[in-house]
């Protein structure tokens, strides 16, 4: 069987996946999104705070990787990274981004593209000191992304970190940064096992959001 046919064969929205009204939805984005996250939490969606966090080098090349959404308030969506990382740097020289959700049990996806900006300082460190230690220790070890000659050069920075955040718990990695993403459009999409899926657009205005249905 060759791989096309192999994928063609696959069931595709083959489950039963909850209604969605558009009428029925509040005049911003965020609380919309926040009902969605509690729903795929309550359906036992694994990861459901999992989200693709795309940007664009300088040379125009599109990026994206999977990340975890770290909170959600009327700023927006916060995620952390460190700034001297890729993503990093590629929303230095250039904070447009998208978002995309994917809760695959219940047929929904949620896709934001906006601006991000860097937290307040004392917000990244208070994030920091939250992780758990693992991460803490990856994060501490630097380098993300650069060329790596030989696992075991990895193993001797993860153990000197080690010890020194045993010495010192509260250290901090230096560029450790919240990243808040103001939304100018969010879409959410409902899908249909008839294939009449339901897209909701909520698009900034002078005024405020403006709802718009799409075609699926």
């Amino acid at each position: 069987m060759s791989t096309r046919d192999l994928l063609r064969g696959l069931p595709v929205l083959a489950h039963e996946m909850p209604p969605f009204d558009p009428a029925d939805t509040p005049d911003a984005p965020v609380p919309l999104f926040a009902s969605w996250l509690a729903g795929a939490i309550d359906a036992g969606v694994d990861e459901p705070h999992a989200m693709t966090v795309s940007t664009v080098d300088v040379d125009g090349w599109p990026d994206a990787r999977v990340l975890i959404l770290k909170d959600l308030d009327a700023a927006g969506w916060h995620f952390a990274t460190t700034s001297t990382s890729a993503k990093g740097r590629q929303l230095a020289a250039n904070p447009r981004l998208a978002l995309s959700f994917h809760w695959r049990e219940q047929g929904r996806q949620v896709r934001v593209r906006g601006t991000a900006r860097p937290a307040d300082p004392d917000v990244s460190r208070r994030d920091f000191l939250a992780r758990p230690e693992g991460s803490r220790i990856a994060t501490l070890a630097g380098r993300q992304s650069a060329v790596l000659p030989d696992r075991t050069e990895l193993d001797r920075e993860l153990a000197a970190v080690r010890a020194r955040l045993a010495a010192d718990p509260d250290l901090v990695a230096e560029g450790h940064t919240v990243y808040t993403v103001a939304p100018e459009t969010v879409e959410f999409w409902q899908a249909d096992r008839e294939r009449r899926h339901v897209r909701l657009r909520y698009r900034r205005a002078a005024t405020g959001w403006e709802r718009e249905l799409l075609w699926p």
